[in-house]
């Protein structure tokens, strides 16, 4: 059972001390009790948004509010996978970054996938037209697309246009702050599934798989 309040205010004070080491030690400690999604959910989040509020109020600066998402991006990113990993049986899959610069969305559902078993393609930041053609080339069936702006939410609604229009039955999963803050955004462009975060991207996908969308 992980201490939320006591590890994620002790990540907190390592992250805006920028130590890496000590924030890599609180990491490693909690992620061996528990799933990476847990991990996430229950310590990298709430540990950024306790800086965010830092921010917000004056008592973070804007580059310890930087060096934090790297850190926690690096820690994610290197994390091993369990030791009793089983791979999930599933189609095609990708993920990218639709027309976003900000990247950390997409690695924390990354590493939560890849802590999960799952194999997939990370195709970036694309535009709609290359995430279209990619999805094609690869004959992907489950697409995962991340977004922070609502402009870039918008633009999965082109995506989703190219596919029908190339004869695609690709399933699309979103998720990103667009579709946090409006629970039905997800579907007026027309993506098939959303989750709020990695447990819900994880869900969302398993639906999929078993074609309980829609």
């Amino acid at each position: 059972m992980i201490s939320e309040n006591k590890e994620v205010l002790e990540l907190v004070d390592q992250l805006v001390r920028v130590d890496r080491l000590g924030a890599e030690k609180i990491f490693n400690a909690v992620r061996e009790q528990t799933s990476m999604s847990r991990t996430v959910d229950h310590l990298i989040l709430p540990a950024l948004e306790i800086i965010g509020r830092g921010w917000e109020e004056g008592t973070v600066a804007l580059a310890q509010v930087y060096m934090s998402s790297r850190i926690c991006e690096e820690l994610m990113a290197h994390a091993p996978p369990s030791s009793s990993l089983k791979h999930p049986d599933h189609p095609p899959m990708a993920i990218a970054v639709l027309e976003d610069y900000h990247l950390l969305g997409k690695i924390i559902i990354s590493s939560c996938l890849r802590a999960g078993g799952y194999v997939f393609h990370d195709y970036g930041r694309v535009t709609p037209h290359e995430l279209a053609k990619k999805v094609r080339d690869d004959s992907i069936e489950i697409v995962l697309i991340s977004t922070l702006m609502l402009r870039s939410a918008l633009q999965v609604k082109e995506v989703k246009r190219l596919l029908v229009e190339a004869g695609s039955s690709t399933r699309i999963v979103v998720g990103g702050a667009p579709f946090r803050f409006d629970p039905l955004l997800w579907k007026e462009v027309g993506a098939d599934a959303m989750g709020a975060n990695a447990v819900e991207a994880i869900a969302a996908i398993t639906s999929c798989v078993k074609g309980n969308t829609k």
